[in-house]
C-alpha cells in the first residue's frame, strides 16, 4: 500500500541506548550513564538467562505449551471466560449469544498490561487484555451468508468479541493467581462501546459523519493487537487493521485516506463483511447525505485508545494527536524530566516507524494534569540513514512540504493520513515495524521487523532491511541522542537478523542469531532485569518454517545477544501479549488462534485464545 520512492540506504553500524522502567503504575529513568563497548554505550549488564532452554515442537499435533524444567504454565483467561458477574457459561458448541459475548472475554487475546493494586502490588491487579479480531469459531458453523448479507446476529457476536477485557486477579493464601468475579473493575470494551474523541480532530471535518455531525463521538474500537500504557496508570489499546473491516465500493474514490491504508472497493469490506449488515461500515461516499453518509468513518479508526483500568464508569477516549496508521503499539519511555516519548510500529510491509512526543511533561501524582498530556504534542516519523544515524522528521502542517498545495489543509489532514505525510518526508520503509521495546539498563529502544517477501521486489532493500525476499524478520536498535527523549537524532544497528543458522541455506534465509534459531519476531518486552523477551508469529504450516517448528518465546541478552528458547506453543497459534508482575515471579503470555484443541488440549474441543500464566516452581523470579 505504500507508493513512494523513498530513497534506498546502504552500510550498518552498531549502537546502544538507555532507559529506566519503573514499577508498573509510573515510568522513571535513570541518568545516563557514559562508556562505551564496540562503539556501543554499555550502563549495566542484562542478568544473564537462568533456565535450559525447550527444544522446537515440530509434530503436526503439538497441542499443548511447553516450557523449562522447574516451570509451570498453566491456562488462565481464555475467550469466553466470565468477565463480569452475570456471564453465562462458555459453550463448547459456540452457542452463546452476542449478549452473552458482551460479558465473556473476547477471541483472539493479544497485547496486554497487569495494573497492580498500589497497597498490594504483588498480590492484586487489574489484567487488562485485547481482542483483537475473530474466527469463525466464534460461531456454530463459521460465518454466514443469507441472500449476500452477513446476518446481524452474527456480526453483533463479533464486534462483541473485539475489543479489550479489564478482569481482576488475585492471590490466594496458597500463592496461586485467581480471577475475581464478581469485581467492580471487571469491565469489557468492545466495537459496541460509546468513546470520546479527543485532541487535534475531535469535532474535526474530516471526523463528522451522518450518525455523528459533532464528529466528536466513536462507536467501538477494531483489531486491538500491541498496547501501551502511560506513567499515570492508563492503558492504551491500539488499533491495527481497522481498514479491513470498511468498504469503498465506488472504485473512482481514490481519496487518499481511503486507499493509502488499503481500504478496498468491491461490494464486501475484506473483514467479515460487516457492511452488509450495518451501514456505517460502508464507507461509499452518498453525497445526498449529510457528510457523505459514512464515507469518513474510516477516519474514526486507527487511533490510540486510553482506556482507564481504575474507573470502569469512564469512556474510553481516541486520541488523535498520536496520527491515524496501523498501530502495532505505543510504548513509552520517560525522561528524569518529565518528558515523554511514545514509540509506534505501522504494521504494513513497507511501512514506517513513528515517535510522539507530548507538548506537556508528566508530573507525579498529579492525575489532573497528566490526564490531558496526550491531546497535543508533536508526531515523528523515522529515517534511517546508511551511515548509522537516523532523523526523526516531524509531521507538522505547514513544514517539509506538508502544505494545503500538496494535499494537507491543516494540522488534522496530515494526521488523518499520516502515511502519505510521511511519505513526503522521505521516511525509511520498514519490514513490517511490530513492537517497541525500551532497556531498562541503558534506555536503548528495540523494534521488531517482523518480515517481508517483498523486500529487493516492491521494496528497495536498504541498510535497515538488507535482505531481499526477508521471509524471518529482524530486530532493529537505536539510541537517542544525549538520551534524550525527545531528541531529533538517533543513531542505530540491527541488534540481529532472525533466521536459520549457518549452513546449508541460502543467505537471505541465514539469520545472525546467537544461540536458538527463530523466524519473525513479533512481540518484545524487557523484564526488570534488563533481558530482552521476544514472541514470534509465523505460519508453521509454511515449507520454509519447517526447522522453526510452532512459535516460541525466547530471552535474549542484549550485551551478549545470546538467544535462549523459554517456550513453545500449540500448533497454529502466534505467542503474543506479554506482561509481569512487579516481583517478576509471575509471567502472562497469550496463545493466540491456536488450531488444534488447545487448551483442553483433548483433540475435540473447539481451540480458544488463552492468556497463560507461567511461575516458577520455587516461587523465584522468571527467567532466573
Amino acid at each position: 500500500m505504500n507508493p513512494s520512492t523513498n530513497r534506498s540506504l546502504d552500510d550498518v553500524i552498531r549502537l546502544r541506548r538507555r532507559s529506566f522502567l519503573k514499577g508498573s503504575l509510573a515510568l522513571a529513568v535513570s541518568g545516563f550513564m557514559g562508556g562505551s563497548l564496540s562503539g556501543c554505550a554499555s550502563g549495566g549488564r542484562a542478568a544473564p538467562q537462568g533456565f535450559e532452554a525447550v527444544p522446537i515442537q515440530t509434530g503436526e499435533d503439538f497441542d499443548t505449551v511447553v516450557v523449562p524444567p522447574g516451570y509451570t504454565a498453566r491456562p488462565f483467561f481464555s475467550w469466553g471466560d466470565a468477565v463480569l458477574a452475570d456471564a453465562p457459561a462458555w459453550r463448547p458448541d459456540a452457542g452463546n449469544s452476542w449478549q452473552d459475548q458482551l460479558k465473556q472475554g473476547g477471541q483472539n487475546n493479544d497485547g496486554m498490561h497487569f495494573f497492580p493494586f498500589p497497597d498490594d502490588p504483588n498480590g492484586r491487579g487489574l489484567l487488562v487484555v485485547n481482542h483483537e479480531y475473530v474466527n469463525p469459531t466464534l460461531h456454530r458453523d463459521g460465518f454466514d451468508f443469507v441472500d449476500g448479507k452477513r446476518p446481524l446476529e452474527q456480526v453483533r457476536k463479533e464486534q462483541a468479541a473485539h475489543g479489550v477485557s479489564v478482569i481482576e486477579i488475585a492471590k490466594e493464601p496458597a500463592g496461586q493467581w485467581q480471577r475475581v468475579v464478581p469485581s467492580r473493575w471487571n469491565r469489557r470494551v468492545s466495537n459496541l462501546t460509546e468513546m470520546e474523541i479527543r485532541g487535534p480532530l475531535a469535532g474535526h471535518d474530516l471526523m463528522k459523519t451522518v450518525d455523528d455531525p459533532a464528529g466528536k463521538t466513536v462507536i467501538g474500537t477494531l483489531n486491538n493487537c500491541s498496547m501501551g500504557y502511560t506513567p499515570w496508570g492508563t492503558y492504551l489499546a491500539c488499533e491495527e487493521n481497522w481498514h479491513d473491516y470498511f468498504v469503498n465500493r465506488d472504485s473512482s474514490d481514490r481519496r487518499t485516506s481511503h486507499r493509502r491504508y488499503g481500504i478496498l472497493d468491491g461490494e464486501r469490506a475484506d473483514k467479515y463483511a460487516w457492511n452488509t449488515a450495518e451501514p456505517r461500515f460502508d464507507a461509499t461516499a452518498d453525497h445526498s447525505r449529510p457528510f457523505g453518509g459514512h464515507v469518513q468513518e474510516p477516519h474514526r479508526f486507527g487511533w490510540v485508545v486510553e482506556i482507564d483500568p481504575f474507573d470502569p464508569d469512564s469512556r474510553p477516549i481516541k486520541r488523535t494527536a498520536f496520527g491515524r496508521f496501523c498501530r502495532e503499539g505505543c510504548t513509552a519511555s520517560l525522561g528524569d524530566d518529565g518528558r515523554m516519548a511514545f514509540y509506534s510500529g505501522d504494521d504494513s510491509r513497507g511501512e514506517y516507524l513513528y515517535k510522539f512526543v507530548p507538548e506537556g511533561r508528566y508530573i507525579e501524582g498529579d492525575r489532573e494534569h497528566n490526564r490531558h498530556l496526550l491531546d497535543s504534542g508533536t508526531l515523528y516519523v523515522a529515517r534511517f540513514d546508511g551511515d548509522g544515524r537516523g532523523v526523526w522528521l516531524p509531521l507538522v502542517h505547514g513544514e517539509n512540504g506538508l502544505t494545503r498545495a500538496n494535499g494537507f489543509a491543516d494540522q488534522g489532514e496530515v494526521l488523518v493520513n499520516a502515511r502519505a505525510a510521511a511519505d513526503r518526508l522521505g521516511a525509511t520503509p520498514m519490514d513490517r515495524p511490530e513492537w517497541v521495546a525500551v532497556d531498562p539498563n541503558n534506555r536503548e529502544v528495540y523494534a521488531t521487523l517482523t518480515n517481508n517477501h517483498k523486500r529487493g521486489h516492491a521494496h528497495p532493500i536498504n541498510a535497515a532491511n538488507p535482505r531481499h525476499d526477508n521471509h524471518h524478520g529482524q530486530i532493529i536498535r537505536w539510541r537517542e541522542q544525549g538520551a534524550d527523549v525527545t531528541a531529533t537524532r538517533f543513531t542505530w544497528d540491527l541488534f540481529l537478523l532472525a533466521g536459520e543458522a549457518q549452513g546449508d541455506h541460502p543467505d537471505h534465509l541465514t539469520g545472525t542469531i546467537n544461540g536458538d534459531i527463530f523466524s519473525s519476531p513479533d512481540g518484545l518486552a524487557f523484564d526488570a532485569a534488563g533481558r530482552l523477551w521476544i514472541q514470534t508469529d509465523y505460519d508453521d504450516r509454511d515449507p520454509l518454517m519447517q526447522n522453526m517448528g510452532c512459535n516460541q518465546l525466547l530471552c535474549a541478552d542484549p550485551q551478549s545477544r545470546e538467544v535462549r528458547r523459554f517456550l513453545v506453543g500449540p500448533r497454529g497459534c502466534e505467542i503474543t501479549g506479554i506482561t509481569f508482575t512487579p516481583d517478576h515471579r509471575t509471567l502472562w503470555v497469550n496463545i493466540q488462534h491456536p488450531k488444534i484443541s488447545y487448551p483442553a488440549s483433548d483433540g475435540e474441543t473447539r481451540p480458544r485464545s488463552t492468556t497463560v500464566m507461567i511461575t516458577k516452581e520455587d516461587g523465584g523470579v522468571i527467567g532466573t
